[in-house]
């Protein structure tokens, strides 16, 4: 029953050995609130949520933190650009990632502290990190000497001479170009908060290190995020609060990207998938099973095609659980999982492998109803709902069948005929037939239906006629 787990700083996997016997801390990095999520963004916490369910089956009373960054350059930028207050653009996104983790089935965290809400928690940090001679203030800005802790880079197994690290607009009176900002000092007409050392903001390590502080304690055990957090954001959170005599961490878990074309799903790259958008075309039930049945370390690479995939996989086992309980009557899930499934899911959270096991399940219970043998078939259903609930993919739990999922069930039986429709409408355009693709066009537009070609393919809403 040993939960192993892939360490980032060990570059290995550990056996998972809580600080406390029975319990879990994690800390998650959260969303920085700059614009609303795309699926990339929602990958990371719906990964870790299937982690939490999985510590929970396992018995762990489990501690979830997911912050929320609700100031940093880039919101600052966008309240430039929108003429909006900078707390206006953080709380309408921050409540667009919360409903994308709602509509996906993910748990609510513990606490979701916000890093505006913690300035006296940095301040203190920052007061003992000067008096330990790790940071030195300069210009109204607060630094963290790099130099001064011997163990920074070693999560990202990199050399500090080898390192470039240019300096952030307005970061002046650095003794080393790589030494990175904790405080930022206000510049006219931004946003700020009074500090010993002049009014300004924090930089964006500062928070996490200060929030997991407060609510984890000098220790905890699982620190995550995405990849691409490692350096320098994780890096300089481990630097921060060990010199600020924290243990910090025991375990480091990493979350891998979803791509398109090859590289990594950004709005500043102009391809990202808003979970907004995706969610009119295609079930809360399906994009979960499709973003989180890969491997929490496995690049996903977005397309069309392998969305249709997922939503054609999940539905063998929907159509298996409704004529399961058509014919053998309502079942609840089993005390236990399979034994492969658990042994999968303590193997660093192998779903792709406990899937294996689900659709097995399947089968056997689809041979039981072909066979009327009532009784399998129930203890195959029994089976695959406990799984199922681990993965938070139970058609039958409460979310799915009181909430948003059941009642796109029309929305969805008249997109799968629409986008019948568009796929006649895109085979049409590939032959060069531009004639017969426009008129199907003219056609849905005369339904009502509004048709918008996008990265991700075309998508239809109804019109306001």
């Amino acid at each position: 029953m040993t939960i192993r787990l892939y360490d980032t700083s060990a570059r290995q996997i550990r056996d998972f050995l809580p600080l406390t016997p029975g319990r879990v801390s994690i800390y998650l990095c959260g969303a920085t609130v700059q614009a609303a999520p795309h699926i990339g963004h929602i990958r990371s916490g719906l990964n870790f949520d299937i982690m939490r369910r999985w510590f929970a089956y396992r018995g762990y009373d489990v501690t979830f933190i997911r912050n929320v960054t609700d100031i940093d350059d880039k919101i600052i930028a966008k309240s430039v650009e929108q003429d909006r207050p900078w707390w206006a653009i953080g709380y309408d996104n921050e409540r667009a990632f919360n409903d994308g983790y709602t509509a996906l089935g993910c748990l609510p965290p513990t606490y979701e502290p916000r890093a505006t809400g913690h300035i006296p928690e940095m301040t203190e940090m920052m007061r003992e990190l000067i008096d330990r001679g790790h940071a030195y203030a300069a210009d109204g800005n607060v630094y963290f000497d790099v130099r001064s802790y011997p163990g920074y880079l070693a999560l990202s197994n990199q050399e500090l001479d080898n390192l470039l690290q240019p300096a952030g607009e307005g970061e002046t009176g650095k003794r080393d170009p790589r030494d990175f900002a904790m405080w930022k000092a206000a510049k006219p007409g931004e946003p700020f908060w009074d500090t010993p050392w002049g009014p300004g903001r924090p930089g964006w390590h500062l928070e996490c290190s200060a929030m997991a502080h407060k609510y984890l304690g000098s220790a905890f055990d699982i620190h995550g995020g995405g990849v691409d957090l490692v350096f320098p954001h994780h890096e300089n959170e481990i630097a921060q609060s060990k010199a600020y005599g924290d243990d910090f961490a025991s375990y480091w878990l990493h979350n891998a990207w979803v791509t398109m074309s090859g590289e990594k799903m950004a709005k500043s790259l102009g391809n990202s998938v808003l979970i907004s958008e995706m969610l009119k075309r295609w079930r809360p039930i399906v994009l979960r099973y499709y973003l989180g049945t890969p491997h929490y370390r496995s690049m996903i690479e977005y397309s069309e095609d392998a969305v249709r995939e997922a939503e054609t996989a999940f539905a063998r086992i929907e159509g298996f659980i409704h004529r399961a309980v058509e014919k053998a009557g309502a079942v609840e899930p089993a005390a236990e999982v399979p034994t492969a499934f658990a042994e999968a899911m303590d193997e660093d959270f192998s779903v792709p492998q406990a899937l294996a096991v689900v659709h097995t399940t399947v089968k056997q219970g689809n041979a039981a109803l072909s066979a009327d043998d009532k009784d399998t078939a129930a203890a195959r259903l029994a089976e695959l709902r406990a799984m199922l609930a681990v993965l938070g993919l139970d058609p039958l739990d409460d979310h799915w069948a009181t909430g948003s999922d059941r009642g796109d069930e029309l929305h969805g039986v008249v997109d799968s005929l629409v986008r019948l429709v568009l796929d006649q409408r895109q085979a049409a355009r590939s032959r060069k037939d531009y004639a017969t693709a426009d008129a199907i066009r003219d056609e849905l537009q005369r339904a009502g239906l509004v048709i918008e070609d996008t990265p991700a393919g075309p998508r239809w809403e109804l019109g306001t006629h």
